[in-house]
């Protein structure tokens, strides 16, 4: 069956802690599947451990698959770091193959059904939300405003494709998609709520760009801490070159 209600941890809301140097990014959720009934969220959560009372014999990322094959129907905490928050937790997962013909994806595919639901990439977690797009101002009518996309309370964290590593990474997505659908995940820092919506860039629309909306990228547009922690983050540090950075799709 399903994963039961994972009942996170958090060990600590220090801004000091050091971010994790590797891991396992979260990148999809799949519906029904084990990791939808934890608090995983996606772009945002990195797997970087395994809990020591889930009986594994290392701690490694590594050694995930061996270790959610052999927890197969049992509980198994996985320490999460989260790159919003800057919090470490422990969320318990049940892995189960189950899910899958709840879900209707049973198939004539040989591949046995995922355990976890998860779809995750190797990565370092340190510079996570350092590309991250910030919407600053929507045009009436444009592309859009048709997807919805909110000024100042909206961030662009990645597409359909998977997370972007650097600025023009994104423009270039949105000119190779130009007059066809893409889906972008899109983080409200008012909500905080991660969504997907679908835009279709094109010029036809009546005003400059290929999306018709003002986007910020660099240290100063990036995701606000949580108010919460917001007056215990530290010094920034060096400031970087692309600190000021704003530009428009075109």
């Amino acid at each position: 069956m399903g994963a039961s209600q994972s009942s996170p941890t958090h060990v600590t809301h220090d801004y000091n802690i050091t971010p994790p140097k590797r891991g396992l990014h979260v990148l999809r959720v799949a519906p029904y599947s084990p990791a939808a009934q934890t608090d995983l969220e996606p772009f945002f959560d990195f797997v970087v451990g395994l809990d020591a009372e889930s009986n594994t014999e290392g701690d490694e990322v590594d050694d995930l698959a061996d270790v959610v094959a052999k927890h197969e129907g049992r509980p198994l905490g996985l320490v999460i770091w989260s790159s919003k928050s800057r919090t470490v937790r422990l969320t318990q997962i049940i892995p189960s193959r189950e899910w899958s013909s709840v879900a209707g994806a049973a198939s004539t595919s040989t591949n046995a059904p995922p355990l976890l639901g998860l779809t995750m990439r190797a990565c370092n977690p340190s510079h996570s939300l350092e590309a991250v797009w910030h919407v600053l101002d929507v045009a009436d009518d444009s592309p859009a405003e048709s997807a919805g996309l909110v000024p100042r309370g909206d961030w662009v964290v990645g597409w359909s494709g998977g997370p972007l590593a650097k600025e023009q990474d994104f423009y270039d997505v949105v000119e190779s998609h130009e007059g066809k659908p893409l889906r972008i995940f899109i983080y409200s820092y008012d909500f905080d709520t991660l969504r997907e919506v679908v835009v279709v860039p094109n010029r036809q629309w009546g005003g400059a760009g290929l999306l018709g909306c003002e986007l910020g990228y660099g240290l100063l547009h990036r995701i606000p801490e949580a108010p919460s922690t917001l007056f215990s983050a530290k010094d920034l540090g060096d400031v970087e070159e692309d600190m000021y950075s704003s530009r428009s799709v075109c």
